[in-house]
Parts: C-alpha cells; structure tokens; sequence
C-alpha cells in the first residue's frame, strides 16, 4: 500500500509551492521571529526545505500553471480497493460531478462509506491526487470511499464547489444498495480546503434534512475567511505550510469577494454560520503551529457549546498538512491515530 510519504512524493511543484512554499514568503514578513524554532525536531528538516522553495505567484494568471504542475500519484493495483470513475448528472444544465468510487461491493454485505473531498486552497487539487491515499484508507477501514473532483474557483465560486460536493453525498445516499453501503454510515472528510467544504457540507446537510451523516472529520480545515486577512495571526504562526497571503486569494475566489469582507455571502463561511446545533460527531486535528490553529480551536469550542460530540486534537510544533510532508514523525503517527480512531468508532455502529 502507498504510505503517506510516498503520496507527498508523487506531488510535483504544486505541493510543494501553492500549499506549501507562500510560508517562504511568510517568513519574510515575520522579520526577526523565525518559526523554524517553533517546529517540532522530526518535522524540521522538512520545513527548511520548504522555506528555501521558490514562492509562487498567488495570482490569477499564474493558477493555470501551478495546476498543471500536480502530478497525481499512480492509482494502486490489485488487491488494493478498485477505483470506477462516475458522473453524477447535475441539473440545470450545470457540468456532471466527477466522482471516484473506490471499494464498491453491491454483491457484500453493506458496508460504511467515507465521501471525501480534496484540499487545495479552494483554487487547485483534483480527486486524482488523493486516489492512492483513498485506496489506502478504504482497505484499512474496509469502506467504501467515494472521492470527489468537485469544481474549483474562481472559475465556479461559492456555492458551486458545495452543491457539487452535495449532490456527490445526495447520490451515495440514494445508491447506497447499488454501492454496498450502508446509508446510515456515511461519514465525510476533507483536509484544508477539503475539511472547510465538508464543514460546510455537513451544514447544508443538517439544514436540508435530506442526507443524514454519521461524523465528519476535518483535517486542519480551512474554516475562516478573516484569519490573516481583517484578523491577524501571531508571527511565529502561519510561517510554514500555508500562508496569510495565500489563505486571503483563496478564500477571495471562492466567496467572489475580498476575503474578511462584510460582503461574504451567507452560509459560505463555516466560521461565520451561528446556528451549529445539530451537526454530526466531529474530530478536528491541526497543527499548533498551523495558519488554521486559532480558527479550528474555536469551531471546536462552539460545537462543544452547541452540544456536538467533538474531538480536538492539536499537535504541537506541527505546521500546516505536517503528516503528509513528514508521514513518519511521531508527531504525524499519533495525529494519524488520533483521527483514523474517531472515524473508526463513528462508521462502526449504525446510529
């Protein structure tokens, strides 16, 4: 099976600049505070290198480039879980939903699922570059993962990539006996972008009754519009992995207005929704060192509040997507663990 490391390998350019390499420019803007301090000692090697990439551009123009330079890992070969291609039929005329459905077995007994959906900063990625890891992960859990390549912005801004990730849920959920799943264990994940789409999945799904989720789990999620834009971070966060400059032009493409902005539309935010009563069990894992710590911390605290059943991990000296870059730290093993538990006791029992 592909390990995690061999996954961060198979990415090209793009991992290593648009979701890793702005936190060069990061440390510029610091000035005397060097957050190669703050890392943990396995994971350090590892950010150097980061840090003395080229910093890309974080521009429209330049976004056609840095998606071209993804290189999508090898999908595995037998006995790993098959992947079929799908396309999920949209109406009014949108494109169809490109879908990767990875262990499907009609003729077995039904069995959970896992819809998962890919990060990028919301403008880059593709299902294909997380297939290996999907098939990894579907037959360690013995699931079915339904991989989805939903559309990216600024090209479709919100609600586009959510309602693509919803009608992916939606089809699992009325396929479920085509599929081999149980329709009660349906679990979502993402990570970064991914875990701030499923967070808004799970919100759309709450409020329109139609798909019931059994956990979400939400891998240092891209939660919040106004972090490192109109709500600054402290110097020695943020440095490495994933930048204030680059979470700003994310988020900016897909709201289709500045980032932090009074502008947003409703709902597109998870950060800013106020009502997250009623949403499914939930694990948030991020580094303490993340852009994304400040925020994730407190989307956890307000799910306890709303009654949620929450688990919050945060590592410490650890960077943004660290387990990807450093599968074999300590560090990463247990965050690893950590989430891999909670998904397991969520999709063991039906509710």
């Amino acid at each position: 099976m592909l390990t995690r490391r061999d996954l961060y390998k198979g990415m090209s350019a793009i991992g290593a600049t648009l979701l890793l390499a702005p936190a060069a420019r990061a440390l510029s803007a610091v000035g005397a505070v060097d957050p190669l301090k703050f890392v943990d000692p396995e994971l350090r090697a590892a950010a150097q290198a980061m840090l003395a990439q080229p910093v890309p551009a974080m521009t429209r123009q330049a976004l056609p480039s840095l998606r071209a330079s993804w290189v999508a890992p090898a999908t595995l070969p037998p006995p790993a879980p098959a992947v079929d291609l799908r396309h999920i039929p949209i109406p009014h005329g949108e494109p169809a939903v490109s879908v990767q459905v990875i262990g499907a077995n009609p003729r077995g007994a039904a069995r959970p699922a896992i819809l998962h959906i890919h990060g990028g900063g919301m403008i880059s990625g593709r299902a294909q570059n997380m297939t290996s890891f999907c098939q990894t992960v579907a037959a360690e859990l013995d699931c079915v993962i339904v991989n989805v390549d939903y559309r990216l912005s600024p090209e479709t801004p919100y609600p586009g990539p959510v309602e693509d990730n919803y009608r992916a849920l939606e089809w699992v959920y009325r396929n479920a006996a085509a599929l081999g799943v149980d329709p009660l264990r349906i679990a979502i994940m993402g990570e970064s972008a991914g875990g701030g789409l499923a967070a808004l999945l799970a919100i759309v799904a709450r409020d329109r009754g139609e798909v019931p989720i059994c956990c979400q789990i939400l891998l240092y999620p891209m939660l919040d519009d106004r972090t490192g834009s109109t709500r600054p971070v402290p110097p020695h966060i943020g440095g490495i992995g994933w930048s204030a400059e680059a979470n700003a032009f994310g988020w900016s493409a897909f709201l289709g207005v500045p980032a932090g902005s009074d502008r947003v539309p409703p709902n597109a935010v998870p950060a800013r929704v106020a009502n997250l009563n009623g949403l499914p069990p939930t694990f948030i894992g991020v580094g303490a060192i993340d852009l994304f710590v400040d925020e994730d911390i407190a989307f956890a605290r307000r799910l306890i509040e709303a009654g949620v059943p929450t688990q919050l991990h945060v590592t410490p000296g650890a960077y943004h997507a660290f387990d990807f870059v450093v599968p074999t730290a300590r560090v990463s093993r247990e965050f690893t663990a950590a989430w891999k538990s909670a998904l397991k006791a969520a999709i063991a029992v039906r509710p």
